[in-house]
């Protein structure tokens, strides 16, 4: 809410929102529709692990240490479509593989999407637009939205901790095919919104706004969501670790490679 309300919700947030939440929401159907990706992404863990992001704790932080401030419409649109997608549908499918029911009723749809950080925050920006506090807000929340980022990163800091301390979680991308939810979140992604973006005709600030979130590694909500379903947490948390050990290397190498491109 505070970084919304500091830039202000203009179309670049708006689009860069519908490219995340439209193109997360197209792969998982094209996932659960083709047997070859089905074969390799078998469950719903392995495909949100897969395409919902640490965009909050690590891609907004990077975009500012990497970007201009004029992108960060960019990256926060995208941080709110992926977070809104993760919040309204990964319950649904995680609710509904636990229970082994078929089709949400509309409570438990609606639940969520009022449910969600992302749309709690929506709300409370537009009633600050309702009544003229934008401007007042936006410079107050300004500065404890910064220091709840720096928070976040350290409270991935410790997540990443109590995972390498138990020596069953340490990253083996042998152990049940993980390696493919790690490919499709650190290259296939990325790749995917980079292509997305040359269609598009955005420039190299805009691309590699985006290209830099959709390459962050597995949010910390996927482990939230295994828990609070109880499905298949070790593999959330593997698969949590891992893409954050392997983006150590691949984060720059994109940075990298996006200067070059642009």
């Amino acid at each position: 809410m505070g970084l919304l309300l500091k830039e202000g919700i203009d179309i670049d947030l708006i689009k860069s929102a519908l490219i995340a939440f439209s193109t997360i929401g197209f792969l998982i159907f094209l996932i659960n529709f083709s047997p070859f990706f089905k074969k390799r992404l078998p469950n719903y863990t392995f495909q949100l692990a897969g395409l919902i992001g640490n965009t909050s704790f690590l891609g907004i932080p990077i975009a500012i240490a990497l970007l201009p401030s004029s992108t960060i419409n960019f990256t926060i649109g995208f941080d709110l479509g992926t977070t809104l997608f993760a919040w309204i549908f990964g319950p649904i499918f995680l609710q509904n593989r636990a229970t082994k029911k078929n089709l949400p009723n509309i409570k438990e749809c609606l639940n969520p999407i009022f449910n969600s950080p992302a749309s709690r925050g929506i709300i409370g920006v537009l009633i600050a637009y309702l009544f003229g506090l934008e401007s007042f807000l936006g410079e107050y929340l300004w500065i404890p939205a910064k220091i709840v980022i720096v928070l976040a990163i350290i409270i991935v800091g410790t997540r990443l901790g109590i995972i390498m301390n138990q020596r069953d979680k340490i990253i083996d991308l042998r152990e049940g095919g993980i390696k493919y939810p790690i490919i499709l979140k650190i290259v296939i992604l990325p790749l995917i919104i980079f292509l997305i973006c040359k269609i598009l005709n955005f420039n190299s600030f805009q691309t590699s706004a985006l290209v830099l979130q959709a390459g962050v590694p597995s949010a910390i909500s996927t482990i939230l969501m295994a828990e609070a379903y109880k499905i298949n947490q070790e593999i959330s948390a593997k698969i949590l670790f891992s893409t954050t050990l392997i983006s150590i290397v691949t984060i720059p190498f994109l940075a990298l490679l996006l200067k070059i491109s642009g």
